[in-house]
């Protein structure tokens, strides 16, 4: 597969001395547990199909190859150590434990892996400023078993890979629509590093970095935000029918909540003194409070509050109807 150069790379190298420092807050803050490569490497199990014995692909296998992949095309850069969240612990115990009670077991009887697991990798050095914000390269993936028939023979397997930004202030990630893979099916670790390979190279940075700088020129008003708010709630309650004429929500009604109560306390986000609120500020309301989502959804959210505020955007820009809001 032919390698696309990016000619402006360079003028958006941090100097070395300069270099953002990863944020210690989670990209997710759901009921997750955060562990690292080698935990995963050495520590965890793998599933196997049950009616072939074929082993499925491991999340240590999915995160080391996306780093491979990702350091292959930016050779010139170190990636950061990925930041890994897990959750749904599923225990066992080895055959010569059967038997014994739990609070018995020995360490090297037990048995564990994760069904669901996410993680992040930056690559700080290549870091752009968006309307005052530190926004740092950023690469991921999701994976969770739970998605696979694993009582069935070997099928292929189930991974999301996401390239994009996180902004270093509050660690929210900012995923475009194109820099989001979430229907990758593979059955070996070939496929899916060309998989990775080919989102990794058709994203398109520049436009997706335009967007988000255009999100600060516009603004609602305190009671277009009211009306907007409004809109959301009643978009939770309406019939299937009456939502897909309408563009989709996904946030939920308690992540709604969490945007109202951002808007008024959030320190980097809220709202200006008159009441109005940029596109920019209230799309890290909505990625703020996507933090909350399960590691399965946690992506697609992202992108939807990403394709939801430039479709507030181009409604303000072009002075056009909006069903969520008052022009």
């Amino acid at each position: 597969m032919e390698l696309i150069v990016n000619n402006h790379l360079q003028k958006n190298i941090v100097d070395e001395n300069e270099v953002v420092t990863t944020s210690n807050r989670s990209f997710i803050e759901a009921n997750t547990k955060d562990v690292t490569l080698e935990h995963l490497r050495k520590d965890c199990i793998i599933p196997v199909f049950a009616k072939d014995n074929e082993s499925t692909i491991s999340h240590y296998q999915f995160v080391q190859k996306t780093r491979e992949i990702a350091q292959d095309l930016f050779p010139e850069f170190d990636i950061a150590e990925p930041n890994i969240r897990t959750s749904h612990l599923i225990k066992g115990r080895i055959p010569s434990a059967i038997g014994k009670p739990a609070k018995e077991l020995k360490e090297h009887e037990k048995t564990l892996y994760y069904e669901r697991c996410a993680f992040v990798m930056e690559i700080p050095a290549v870091v752009e400023n968006i309307n005052g914000n530190n926004l740092a390269l950023t690469i991921g993936g999701v994976r969770a078993y739970n998605q696979e028939n694993l009582f069935s023979k070997k099928s292929p397997e189930k991974f999301k890979v996401f390239i994009g930004f996180k902004n270093m202030v509050c660690t929210n990630l900012c995923i475009s629509t194109d820099g989001l893979a979430d229907q990758i099916k593979v059955t070996n670790t070939d496929q899916l590093s060309y998989a990775v390979e080919g989102l990794l190279q058709q994203y398109d940075r520049e436009h997706h970095l335009g967007l988000m700088e255009r999100m600060s020129r516009h603004y609602l008003t305190e009671k277009q935000f009211a009306h907007f708010i409004g809109k959301l709630r009643m978009f939770q309650f309406m019939d299937k029918s009456e939502q897909k004429k309408l563009f989709p929500v996904a946030l939920n009604d308690g992540q709604i909540n969490n945007v109202v109560k951002n808007y008024y306390t959030c320190p980097n986000f809220k709202r200006s003194d008159d009441g109005s609120i940029n596109l920019w500020r209230l799309y890290n309301l909505f990625t703020e409070a996507n933090k909350s989502s399960y590691i399965d959804n946690n992506f697609e959210r992202s992108v939807n509050a990403y394709e939801l505020t430039n479709n507030l955007a181009n409604s303000l820009q072009n002075k056009s109807e909006n069903w969520f809001i008052h022009n």
